[in-house]
């Protein structure tokens, strides 16, 4: 299961691909560049929609065919984006569809692994699911970056959309949820009592309903903090390639995408690993600060190497948010509606891919320059780091 879902959010990363893709698109075609972060920006909010209905949909018949579903429509919309030149006939392809279809395969890849292990392992297996998505640009950006190079836009596209189909589609026949009744083996019984550390002392887990879920004050914490977070990261991944041609006058961006995949897939197991052993809020404190302070330096970075690291660490803080998030979303609300209970929760990240990317493409085409983009985002992780202190499990009721 870890690894069917893993190759899943591998396929399905070509979200991150974008930033190589905007770059390329003909000047003929008339897009500013605000037109060139629609797309991406329509794709993280189709892809963080349709995680509610997926995940209710995964909670009920299993992740197999709605895995599968995913996979045709990441294809099919790819397919579609690619017989294109408009920027209608690419939200509609890549934004719309393409979000969709991410939106299905990606909600079913993390449940079924985590319901396999003991609750203790909760952070790590998450982690590594989830690790396939920010991966993902490790080979997808260079391979974006020859194909377009070899046969532009609309042709590279193609590829893309006939390839994805196909693995989605095979992997997801891997997927399923282990039977009713059963109890994850542990070398150490003991700790299947254990609470998680994000849980206060005293606690009793219960599994929480969507409605219940959406009834409790740490749900909207939960989805504030997410938006601010994740919509900081995300306008740097759709905008890297641009970011540092201007700055540190790096023409292969596509490089620089590659390596901050390499820093968003090891913030994601790290990360989950840390959560599960110092708790889940502590580790979201120090991610926010440390992306915060991130955000305030990257104005004044105009050297390649520091550029390179800056991006990394970025990439880092960036996929820390994408484990810790959906382990304690299973710790505080449960395991038997934890499909949709974090669909609702993970709305919050399309909600701040569609708004900090879209600031950053007007602060640019009004300035010249995304230093105002990097201001506005630090001053948001820091109101994200505040909340912590206010953020505490919910009262349980008697199981």
């Amino acid at each position: 299961m870890v690894f069917a879902g893993t190759g899943i959010n591998l396929a399905l990363g070509v979200l991150y691909s974008w930033s190589v893709i905007s770059k390329r698109i003909p000047v003929e075609w008339g897009w500013t560049e605000a037109d060139r972060a629609l797309p991406y920006s329509i794709a993280c909010l189709v892809f963080a929609l349709m995680m509610v209905p997926a995940g209710r949909m995964q909670d009920k018949i299993g992740p197999r065919w709605v895995a599968t579903a995913g996979g045709v429509l990441v294809g099919v919309g790819l397919i579609l984006a690619a017989l294109s030149t408009s920027l209608l006939g690419f939200v509609i392809g890549f934004g719309l569809a393409g979000g969709a279809g991410i939106g299905l395969g990606y909600a079913s890849a993390t449940p079924p692994a985590v319901k396999w292990f003991p609750p203790y392992r909760t952070g790590l297996i998450a982690g590594i699911v989830v690790a396939g998505f920010g991966l993902a640009s490790v080979y997808i950006a260079p391979l974006a970056e020859q194909l377009l190079k070899s046969y532009g836009v609309n042709k590279s596209l193609l590829i893309f959309g006939v390839a994805f189909l196909i693995a989605v589609t095979l992997l997801s026949q891997m997927l399923r949820n282990p039977p009713a009744g059963y109890v994850p083996p542990s070398p150490n019984p003991a700790k299947l009592s254990t609470a998680s550390p994000s849980l206060g002392a005293g606690q009793v887990k219960v599994d929480f309903t969507a409605s219940e879920l959406l009834k409790t004050p740490q749900f909207y914490c939960l989805w504030f903090m997410y938006m601010f977070a994740a919509g900081a990261g995300l306008m740097i991944i759709g905008k890297l390639a641009k970011i540092s041609q201007i700055q540190a006058e790096i023409q292969a961006g596509f490089v620089l995408v590659a390596l901050l995949a390499v820093g968003n897939a090891s913030g994601r197991i790290i990360a989950g690993f840390l959560s599960d052993k110092i708790g889940r809020t502590q580790t979201m404190l120090i991610v926010f600060l440390f992306q915060a302070i991130l955000m305030f330096l990257l104005k004044f970075v105009g050297n390649w190497t520091v550029f390179i690291i800056i991006s990394m660490l970025l990439g880092f803080n960036y996929g820390a948010n994408l484990s810790v998030f959906p382990s304690v979303t299973k710790d505080w609300f449960g395991l038997k509606n934890f499909g949709v209970n974090y669909g609702l929760v993970f709305t919050a990240w399309g909600a701040g891919g569609l708004i900090l990317p879209y600031i950053s493409g007007r602060v640019f085409d009004a300035t010249g320059k995304f230093d105002l983009a990097y201001l506005i985002a630090g001053v948001l992780l820091l109101v994200s780091a505040a909340l912590t202190f206010l953020l505490k499990p919910p009262k349980a009721k008697p199981a």
